[in-house]
This record gives C-alpha cells, structure tokens and sequence, in this order.
C-alpha cells in the first residue's frame, strides 16, 4: 500500500478551525483543541438561543400590545380575550406592528371588538 502524508490537509484543518476563532483569549485563539471545545460550545449555545429568541419576541409583542391597549381602557389579556371570541385570527406579531406603525387603525380595531363584545353581552 501506497504512503499517505497527511500534512498538507492537516494544516489546512487546522488552520480554518484557527481562522473561526480568531482573536480568542489565551488558549482558545492558538491551540487547536480548546478552539474545537470552544467552537462546539459557541454551536450549542447559538441553537438553543435561536429557539429562545422565539419566546422573547413574543414577550416584548405582549408588552407592546397591552401598552398600545392601555390608554384606550382596556387591559391586554380582556383584548385577546375579546379577539379570540369575535374570532379575528391577527396574531401577536402583526397586532404589535399595527399598534407601533399604525396607531390609528389599531385604535379603531380595539374600538370595534370592544363594541361588539358588549353588544352581545347586552
């Protein structure tokens, strides 16, 4: 069997495994097995906050929505409540959007739900 030298593409490995972390402290910038740790924690840690983000949007979306239902007398959880029994299928996102670009039509929206709310209680 033929000899295979391998160093060639070894140096290359390491040197784009090096590339991704450069400007790392102490060992992580400079050996090649902290950075492969390194890099594979930096991977671990990226997915689990891209499934995060997800939550924290819809947080701040609920924040937003109850400040923009506030001043017009009602609270945020009466407001979906409402929303769910006239059956308006927005969601939270474009709710937030609305209330944030367009004051005016979330206003009348808000106006119209709560009116038919009572209007069926009566």
């Amino acid at each position: 069997m033929t000899r295979v030298k391998r160093g060639v593409v070894k140096m290359k490995r390491r040197r784009n495994l090096l590339r991704k972390m450069k400007g790392g402290r102490f060992a992580i910038g400079s050996k090649e097995r902290a950075t492969r740790q390194a890099l594979l924690a930096a991977a671990r840690h990226s997915f689990q906050h891209r499934k995060k983000k997800k939550g924290d949007f819809r947080r701040l979306w609920n924040i937003q929505i109850g400040a923009a239902v506030r001043p017009l007398g009602l609270s945020y959880s009466r407001f979906v409540h409402a929303l769910a029994e006239r059956g308006v299928a927005l969601n939270r996102k474009v709710l937030a959007q609305m209330a944030q670009d367009n004051p005016e039509r979330f206003a009348q929206l808000v106006k119209t739900i709560t009116s038919e709310t009572t209007q069926q209680k009566a």
